[in-house]
């Protein structure tokens, strides 16, 4: 009942995410029925289905070739989904900020129209002032007075003017109806104002989407990038007050996660190994998720394990992904491959204890952790280094007398802000830490599960430098 509310829960989540992913890179920038948004809607329905396919083929045991269709799309659509998400989220503050500034520059074009009309209109005015009159002497001209003429009688002169105003009175009357003219030839020259609403939107969506798609596909392809390219190699140092000085620099090469499966295969598991072996370490703890699937269907993936090279050897103890894939027959197959399972048991190796427990999920099977199985008996003067896939196990072994814990699980977060998720779950999420006399290291994986993708928690190889107090 309790996995049937979960999946509910989960599917209305992915059906509410997709519906606003769809909303903002499909619906609000293409027009109904134009090609584009026939696409988006095909894909908005099509992407989650294969994410769903991807998350439960394995587990209802299809054949790994259709596991294998699954996988790559529908786990990389999930990680763009996120970052999608998130980016579209940033977006949703940008957005107002965009509308108004575009709002603002549209409000004040209008405004500076006018004042530009007025400037050229007083500019004319100032031509027509300064152009000749008709009455008055001409520049240069002089006033004709004295011999030669005699002056013009008064009614002559009367009459003169009164044709003068007869003649200008059309003229002046003609002038205030041109004006009158004047102003509707304008407006009707003038375009109809529109809205500038829907345009501005649309090409702040266009803008808010195009960016949050280029930011979400540019973080995912980065992610998948340092999953594909193989494990960084990290060195700490770790004292441990019991260690004898003969054993200072024991060198641990630890590597957990490796998640062998219908995506990550034989070439992920060689780029491994390499890596492993170029540290050249005195020890190799395989601790837990080597693998997501069966021994019929990986066993050949998991073959280049066979060859990790260390003067100690190679050990390897359970995690939870093994109880998922037939962990006796995994133990089994890396026992072939030159591993040393450690089920709840204990080696001497130089100077200290190497003990080793399964996972918590075996418990399901009545082959969960042992801690008086695996420490209950031994010399507790000497130094002991205790493999467990997951870190809650940190309280048992610190009652337990155990110095140091190699631990992983965690995937350091995988996919931020995963990280946050995996601080609620686990003591320590990656990195070393102290509890009590206990430290606890805790690796960051060298695969990935789902997505094969990592943002913010790189994958590695650490090699755990042990150092004597007494050196």
């Amino acid at each position: 009942m309790v996995f049937v509310l979960v999946a509910l829960v989960v599917l209305a989540l992915l059906a509410t995410v997709h519906r606003y992913v769809w909303r903002r890179f499909v619906g609000d920038t293409t027009a109904p029925g134009s090609p584009l948004r026939r696409a988006g809607t095909v894909a908005a329905f099509v992407l989650p289905l294969l994410s769903v396919g991807a998350m439960t083929s394995g587990r209802m045991g299809a054949p790994f070739w259709l596991q294998q269709v699954f996988a790559w799309p529908g786990f990389l659509w999930l990680a763009a989904l996120l970052y999608l998400t998130l980016a579209l989220l940033v977006g949703e503050v940008v957005r107002p900020v965009l509308l108004r500034v575009l709002a603002r520059r549209d409000e004040a074009a209008p405004q500076a129209a006018p004042a530009a009309s007025a400037a050229a209109g007083g500019a004319a005015a100032g031509t027509l002032a300064g152009a000749p009159g008709a009455a008055g002497p001409r520049s240069g001209e002089p006033a004709r007075s004295g011999s030669g003429t005699a002056p013009a009688a008064p009614e002559t002169s009367a009459r003169t003017a009164t044709e003068t105003v007869a003649t200008r009175e059309p003229e002046a009357e003609a002038e205030p109806e041109a004006e009158s003219m004047a102003p509707p030839a304008a407006e009707a020259a003038a375009p109809a104002p529109t809205d500038p609403g829907p345009s501005r939107r649309l090409f702040v969506s266009r803008v808010v989407g195009g960016a949050a798609a280029a930011a979400g596909l540019a973080t995912v392809g980065y992610g998948a990038y340092g999953v594909l390219r193989g494990p960084s190699v990290r060195r700490i140092t770790v004292p441990l007050a019991k260690l004898p000085r003969a054993a200072h620099g024991f060198r641990i090469a630890v590597v957990s996660d490796i998640h062998i499966g219908p995506i990550l295969g034989r070439a992920h598991t060689r780029r491994i190994v390499d890596t492993i072996n170029a540290t050249s370490p005195d020890l190799v703890a395989v601790v837990g998720d080597l693998v997501d699937g069966s021994v019929a269907d990986l066993g050949s993936a998991a073959e280049p394990l066979s060859a990790l090279r260390s003067r100690h050897g190679s050990f390897f103890v359970t995690g939870n992904h093994e109880y998922f894939s037939g962990a006796g027959e995994w133990v089994d197959h890396v026992r072939e491959l030159g591993l040393h399972p450690l089920e709840n048991a204990r080696v001497e190796i130089e100077g200290f204890d190497l003990a080793g427990v399964n996972d918590v999920a075996g418990e399901s099977e009545g082959q969960g952790p042992d801690f008086a199985r695996a420490l209950g008996d031994r010399d507790r003067g000497r130094a002991a280094v205790l493999l467990a896939h997951q870190p809650v196990v940190i309280h048992d072994a610190v009652e337990h007398g155990v110095d140091l814990q190699l631990s992983g699980h965690t995937h350091g977060g995988q996919l931020w802000p995963g990280n946050f998720l995996a601080e609620l779950a686990n003591p320590t999420v990656a990195g070393l830490e102290r509890y009590g006399d206990t430290q606890l290291f805790v690796s960051r994986g060298a695969g990935a599960w789902g997505p094969p993708v990592r943002v913010g928690a790189p994958s590695d190889v650490t090699v755990v430098e042990l150092a004597s107090r007494q050196a």
